[in-house]
């Protein structure tokens, strides 16, 4: 019966799924915000098991750090800035147009997870997550509005999971990830270079499909207070099918979602102190240039027949720390420094992303041995070059032959909250695995 409440509360965090994401921030449209423990250390050490069950969803092998049956509720309130201003266009009539504003929308983003332990052995799992999610919208009569008016991408993924303890000092785990993805691409058509117009029709793509992938880990403790962790996350194929809006086209269009592979270890200092650290690196490189294809003849989509994602590869660097003040309280900070796979030469006003700092701090307070509450906050800061600046060599200027260059003034700040409660008694043993004579 736990466990079946432990599903149910899972499925209700399927359905917010669907209908509460924001922006993305992690990287490209990828959403880092899993787990209001991870996000209170930048989410230092997560792969390794840090962050409690939610560790699960960058390392399956974790959940066998977890004894009884668990479930884990998170929330994430994304609140983004991101000013768009330009200061050259070519023809210079459309800078007449002004400024996108602030392109970036607030969004809530809930994940959940549930643990089960059959013996000292085995362990069953399932998570509820967003893996990807973005939404820009810039006034709709804008100077860039050939380049961008709305951008949508929504994801929701579950994801049953194994783990099993091979020993003391080891455990490994697999799961399966099913994902749905809709993406909403649109921007004005029109005006022409020589007749720049505010009043532009919007025209843009919109599908959605389900795919399938895998995750699997491995999780060590060599000596006692030393924690290691390697997760890997599969690519995922989604075979988008939607429509050519305005033009009323169906369309289809492969997307290759990327792989991950993410390494944490923690090591306690003292009783009450331990320090954590996370490398993750995301090969976003894969996306390239999507084929988008008429849905009835199969051939390249005339007005639009690539999705230009030229990005390099994403990584990810944290260090954080917690501490234990007393058996109900615990504090933990950390500090991340997070390389963008888009740069000058792929930002659009779709998505400015750059690289950026990321400042966290986070408390767990612990009610009774069966429920506790995670509170974070962290405010993300953009460093180096994030201008625009779409011309020659930008992979989305040959659709457009527009050149836009612009200023972008960006932050974000994200507050977490988790709720997590064991089902079963503490005090109560687990069962030992059967053990048949010959």
């Amino acid at each position: 019966m736990s466990f079946n409440r432990s599903l149910t509360l899972a499925a209700v965090s399927l359905t917010a799924l669907i209908s509460a994401q924001g922006g993305a921030q992690a990287g490209a449209f990828a959403l880092r915000e899993q787990s209001a423990t991870g996000l209170g250390m930048a989410f230092a050490g997560v792969a390794d098991g840090s962050a409690g069950v939610s560790s699960m969803y960058w390392n399956p092998a974790t959940i066998t750090m977890r004894p009884g049956w668990q479930f884990e509720g998170h929330v994430s309130g994304i609140i983004p800035r991101s000013d768009v201003n330009p200061t050259l266009t070519v023809p210079a009539s459309l800078l007449a147009l002004g400024g996108a504003g602030d392109v970036g929308r607030d969004g809530v983003v809930p994940a959940s997870y549930a643990s089960f332990q059959i013996n000292d052995r085995l362990w069953l799992g399932l998570n509820v997550s967003a893996p990807f999610g973005l939404t820009t919208k810039p006034h709709t009569f804008w100077a860039g509005q050939l380049y961008s008016r709305t951008t949508s991408v929504l994801s929701a993924e579950v994801g049953p999971t194994i783990g099993y303890k091979v020993n003391d000092w080891m455990s490994v785990g697999a799961g399966v990830r099913a994902q749905y993805f809709k993406v909403r691409f649109f921007s004005a058509i029109g005006p022409t270079p020589a007749a720049p117009s505010p009043f532009a029709a919007s025209a843009g793509l919109e599908g959605d499909s389900w795919g399938v992938g895998y995750s699997l880990g491995a999780n060590f403790t060599p000596f006692a207070g030393t924690a290691i962790g390697v997760g890997f996350r599969s690519a995922v194929q989604q075979d988008v099918s939607g429509s050519f809006q305005y033009f009323g086209i169906p369309i289809k269009a492969n997307l290759i979602l990327p792989e991950s592979v993410s390494v944490g270890v923690s090591q306690r200092i003292t009783d009450a102190f331990t320090l954590h650290a996370t490398a993750e690196w995301t090969n976003w490189s894969r996306l390239g240039f999507p084929r988008v294809t008429n849905g009835l003849t199969g051939t390249l989509l005339a007005q639009s027949p690539y999705i230009p994602l030229d990005y390099k590869d994403g990584w990810f660097f944290s260090v954080g720390g917690e501490y234990t003040i007393n058996p109900a309280w615990t504090v933990r900070a950390g500090l991340a420094y997070e390389i963008s796979p888009i740069d000058e030469h792929t930002r659009t006003p779709r998505l400015p992303d750059s690289d950026r700092i990321w400042l966290s701090l986070g408390t767990t307070y612990n009610w009774s041995d069966q429920l506790s509450f995670d509170l974070a906050y962290s405010h993300i800061f953009t460093v180096g070059n994030t201008d625009i600046n779409i011309s020659p060599g930008n992979p989305t200027f040959p659709t457009r032959g527009v050149v836009l260059q612009a200023k972008v003034d960006a932050g974000v700040d994200i507050i977490s909250a988790s709720i997590k409660y064991r089902w079963d008694n503490p005090a109560k043993a687990i069962p030992a695995p059967i053990v048949r004579k010959n």
